[in-house]
């Protein structure tokens, strides 16, 4: 008998994903690599800053022993819940029901890549902000909803504009990604704008997904809020958020949900039949995290701050015009007329060994854009400068 291996053949739901437009640069940054060409990489948003030693500790010492060794509670240790519980009531003086209101999660993207499959319909529409996080479109997808892209324009602060939403999209939407600070644009959003944004939600019975991972990376004085601060939020809003950026703790996968009972309800029974909870001697590490973090988090802003100002700095003498960003660790800078976001991003690859991601990946409304990542030293920051100042003196000779 003949042996063919079997055709595989991609679902509809993966064949709706959009494709994947950092492929040319990955591929072309391997081939770099595998050249020994000396490659700086400031397209990923992961810390390079390592896990503070506290936290290590917690799950070695967590780790050791067996009772942590079992499966873990779907929702999470009572003492990680309660201690988000005491964490969101200092930060922001919002109280939690730690029973009903917190849903711990494996990182904040399993929650919001598994919430449209707990609250949309096939044939539903989720409402999601272009440019954005991609999970926001392929989570909606893999739920078989209908992403209606929400224009983040730099002539509206990056923020949608809710009475663009036709009338027949609104009345089909059952839920709305947020996210403020932003992921790529680093824009932040005021009380105003929640405030507006919760008035909608009640106003077009939408639930409202706040992802909020970014909630702790600020600068110069700016405090991010939390939209279940505003009167009424509680009723139509979860807010996601990740232990990753503000901890170090990107590979750790930690993160949890808040809010809207009935939501993380749905949410947790996706979950039950998906997961079986976040490793227990991580749930310790990450109490930790919550309960002594505060001094290791002004450290990593201390760091951030400084290489986002080098940055900055650096790209407006070479002819960039960037205002320094009040949040996260990106930059998004205009690329240069005569070029599209991904020839831009080839070319600096090509010609400069630099990684930087193209805006065009989080989106169509991100073209004309590409994003910086500060998670590298200053030293390869002012490796990175000197390679476009080498290359190109003038931006306007790029």
């Amino acid at each position: 008998m003949l042996k063919t291996p079997l055709t595989i053949e991609p679902t509809g739901r993966l064949q709706k994903l959009p494709p994947y437009l950092f492929a040319e640069i990955d591929r072309k940054k391997r081939e770099l690599i595998a050249k020994g060409k000396d490659v700086i990489d400031l397209g990923v948003g992961d810390p390079d800053i390592p896990t503070p030693d506290f936290i290590v500790r917690a799950l070695q010492k967590a780790a050791e022993n067996p009772k942590n060794h079992r499966y873990a509670l779907d929702q999470g240790m009572p003492e990680l819940r309660e201690a988000i519980c005491d964490w969101f009531l200092e930060r922001f003086q919002v109280k939690l029901d730690a029973d009903k209101e917190i849903l711990p999660l494996i990182g904040s993207k399993e929650g919001i890549g598994h919430l449209p499959l707990a609250v949309i319909n096939p044939g539903q529409v989720c409402l999601i902000p272009d440019p954005g996080y991609p999970v926001y479109r392929s989570g909606t997808l893999f739920a078989e909803g209908i992403p209606y892209t929400m224009p983040l324009l730099e002539q509206n602060h990056y923020l949608p504009d809710f009475s663009a939403i036709p009338a027949d999209v609104l009345k089909n939407a059952k839920l709305m990604f947020l996210n403020y600070p932003n992921n790529p644009t680093s824009q932040v959003a005021t009380r105003a704008f929640f405030e507006e944004a919760v008035k909608f939600a009640h106003q077009h019975k939408i639930l409202i997904a706040h992802d909020a991972a970014y909630s702790e990376m600020t600068y110069d004085g700016y405090k991010s809020p939390s939209i279940l601060e505003l009167p009424g939020a509680k009723e139509v809003a979860v807010e996601l958020f990740s232990l990753s950026k503000t901890y170090n703790m990107t590979g750790w996968r930690i993160g949890f949900a808040v809010g809207h009972p009935q939501a993380l309800s749905l949410l947790a029974k996706v979950k039950s039949n998906l997961d079986s909870g976040i490793f227990q001697a991580v749930q310790i590490a990450g109490i930790a995290a919550l309960k002594e973090g505060a001094e290791a988090l002004q450290q990593n802003l201390k760091i951030y701050r400084e290489r986002r100002d080098l940055l900055i700095g650096g790209l407006n003498q070479l002819g960039f015009k960037v205002d320094p960003p009040r949040a996260t660790f990106y930059c998004w800078i205009p690329v240069p007329p005569g070029y599209t976001s991904a020839e831009l991003c080839l070319k600096f690859l090509e010609e400069m060994n630099i990684v930087v991601t193209p805006g065009n990946g989080f989106g169509p409304n991100g073209e004309g854009y590409f994003r910086i990542s500060l998670t590298v030293a200053e030293s390869r920051l002012m490796e990175a400068l000197d390679r476009i100042r080498k290359s190109h003196p003038n931006r306007s000779q790029l």
